[in-house]
């Protein structure tokens, strides 16, 4: 892809509007610095300095949307507390709509704290409920969300297997939204793989690839073979494996697969970077690209953000940035060299 080309796709991006709808969370981080053990235990002992929160799991989803410059809708469910209201608070900061954020007061919201020493994270404590969400609360984020529908160009489904999505949700958003003419982009988790049935794309990585088929990638014949019996199974238009340090794999019902190489030149935290992926390339779609060219942005704007500690979101000038460097870095490497000529 050209650089011209990067730019007219990133432009294209600020008259998009996507709903995201899975498991919420905030994400809490507490900076500070190592200086001793303690006492007590053989563990150290971070001196808190400062405490940051950001909109975590699916609401980061959202959060890369408008970083991106897009318009985003989140449909989820927090807890009648004080988590609930920071994130809520957090997200309309950001921008993003909160409409179909639902209330339950039966329910904690999801918090994910991180303890971080010198920057390198020393614990993460989770609390957070998992139980599946009631009809009622269904009925309501479904609701919101066909109300909306018309704005709307497509739709994300950010399942962190936190209760939010179920079956019976999952398949009245796909008919509805597919029939009119809308995609549905799954970011997954293995728990419910059974249910993503004739979604528009989902994009596991390898780990939930291969724990879905029940076997291991130990080669590419592996991850080809892997790609297409999913692609199969699943009823989907297409199937994308991130793979880390080996990019990506795109498989499309009636093409040849793609591999797309890795443009990540350094990795501090990947922490969120599957958030990214799904959030790009469900723009790309939006904004009239293919799917091998949003697969590839994706990619370049997965490449900012793992180089990012904690949970981040790549802006369009970051990922022109991150395309200019990845293109400087590749020149200078003579493997590169001898794979272009």
């Amino acid at each position: 892809m050209q650089r011209n080309e990067l730019e007219k796709i990133l432009a294209g991006f600020s008259n998009r509007n996507l709903a995201v709808l899975g498991d919420v969370m905030l994400d809490e981080f507490c900076w500070g610095k190592v200086d001793r053990i303690s006492p007590e235990a053989p563990v150290p002992i971070v001196q808190v300095k400062t405490e940051t929160w950001r909109p975590g799991g699916a609401a980061n989803v959202a959060s890369n949307l408008v970083a991106l410059g897009a318009k985003a809708h989140i449909f989820g469910i927090v807890g009648d507390d004080g988590a609930g209201r920071r994130l809520t608070e957090e997200l309309q900061k950001d921008r993003i709509g909160t409409a179909g954020l639902i209330v339950d007061s039966g329910r904690r919201t999801s918090v994910k704290t991180r303890i971080l020493g010198q920057n390198q994270q020393m614990i993460r404590i989770d609390r957070e409920s998992t139980e599946a969400v009631d009809y009622e609360r269904q009925k309501a984020i479904l609701s919101v969300m066909l109300d909306m529908a018309d704005e709307l160009d497509g739709v994300i489904v950010s399942d962190y297997a936190k209760g939010v999505i179920v079956e019976d949700l999952f398949k009245e958003v796909v008919d509805r939204f597919r029939k009119m003419g809308k995609f549905v982009c799954v970011d997954p988790k293995l728990k419910n793989f059974p249910i993503y049935k004739k979604a528009t794309i989902i994009t596991p990585n390898t780990k939930e690839a291969e724990s879905a088929l029940g076997r291991v990638f130990e080669n590419e014949a592996d991850v080809i073979k892997g790609g297409t019996d999913l692609l199969k199974t699943s009823g989907s238009d297409a199937i994308l494996i991130t793979r880390s340090e080996h990019g990506m794999s795109l498989f499309e019902k009636g093409k040849k697969p793609i591999s797309i190489p890795t443009r990540a030149l350094k990795v501090f935290d990947v922490t969120g970077a599957g958030d990214t992926v799904i959030s790009t390339f469900s723009l790309g779609l939006a904004a009239g690209c293919s799917m091998p060219e949003a697969a590839e942005v994706a990619n370049l704007a997965a490449g900012v953000v793992v180089g990012i500690v904690g949970t981040a979101a790549a802006t369009q000038d970051q990922v022109l940035e991150h395309y200019d460097r990845s293109k400087y870095a590749n020149s200078l490497d003579p493997k590169h060299e001898r794979e272009q000529q």
